[in-house]
């Protein structure tokens, strides 16, 4: 009798869950950004998020909760509820963050579901213009002629920049010297007045207004194609094969959300993410607008902490 008592309930308690994530959503939704206002994460947020408030006919609410290089936002979507109403929107240090700090308080692989990749950002390698580099070739000629000589900027260790530098290092077998930085900003400067070699920044936003003035060389692209914003510009890949280095911001929900509820939001966001007004936003951020399937970006993440573990434990960075 008690284990029927207890087969009812489950049974119960199933269908209420079915029939919620039927109903789903019949009240606000909170989309955590674990960084501040006015980021690329923030920017992509608020853009997403009227738009999929109108689509779900409930309000969709931004949470900004910065610090930890994402961890603490990322760890109150983690605790959450797993039933759509708790939202992060990621950005790269999401699959950095467990193989770079200690005592992370969720597992990256398995306490979060994806919904959606978002969009995606190349870093580029870049040059003062009294660099005589003008090419990735040459400038790792120049690392290989004097191991150790060239600086390049770092705006922190977890940073995509900072992360794409260290597999440079690795993958082509250089070495150099990195020098930290408060911001991009600071780096950027910094190459223009060449106190510094090189540097890998994060997003070209902000390189192509700086390459047309004439203030930088722009060498390569992480990505594994060309960027729009860039077209003269060849992926570093092309001169180093296998090479890779991209940022991205994607919609994760709490690990045993409903699939029902996963797919729904993924319905949504991609109708949002592949509209031509949302490319346009991107197209000021020097990011491109992805849109792929709750798998296809567990996928990315998964194959995205194995890569960074790796170099980061090479390497030896540390937070």
């Amino acid at each position: 009798m008690k284990y029927r008592s207890a087969w009812l309930l489950a049974a119960a308690l199933m269908a209420s869950n079915l029939q919620a994530a039927e109903n789903y959503p019949t009240r606000p939704i909170r989309m955590i950004i674990p960084s501040g206002a006015g980021g690329i994460t923030d920017i992509i947020g608020r853009a997403i998020a009227p738009k999929l408030a109108d689509s779900l006919g409930q309000q969709l609410v931004i949470d900004n909760r910065p610090g930890a290089s994402g961890i603490l936002g990322s760890a109150i979507v983690a605790k959450s509820a797993p039933d759509g109403y708790t939202l992060l929107m990621a950005f790269p240090s999401h699959p950095v963050n467990q193989s770079l700090f200690k005592d992370v308080p969720y597992d990256t692989a398995k306490d979060f579901a994806g919904i959606t990749l978002v969009s995606a950002v190349s870093p580029v390698l870049i040059v003062g213009v009294q660099s005589p580099a003008r090419s990735v070739k040459d400038l790792l000629d120049l690392a290989r002629a004097k191991p150790g000589a060239l600086n390049h900027g770092s705006v922190g260790a977890g940073s995509m920049g900072s992360l794409g530098a260290e597999l440079l290092r690795t993958m082509a077998g250089i070495k150099f010297t990195q020098v930290a930085y408060k911001g991009s900003p600071q780096a950027l400067t910094a190459v223009i007045s060449g106190e510094i070699d090189f540097y890998l920044i994060g997003s070209a936003g902000t390189v192509g207004p700086q390459v047309k003035a004439g203030r930088i060389r722009a060498l390569g692209v992480g990505a594994k194609q060309r960027l729009s914003i860039l077209p003269d510009v060849p992926p570093i890949g092309d001169t180093l094969p296998g090479y890779e280095a991209r940022g991205w911001n994607g919609i994760l929900a709490p690990a045993g959300t409903p699939k029902s509820i996963i797919d729904r939001l993924n319905r949504e966001i991609v109708k949002v993410v592949r509209a031509p007004e949302f490319a346009q936003v991107l197209v000021g951020e020097g990011a491109t607008a992805v849109g792929n399937s709750p798998a296809e970006f567990d996928a990315i993440i998964r194959a995205d902490i194995k890569k960074w573990a790796k170099i980061i434990k090479d390497t030896g960075i540390s937070q």
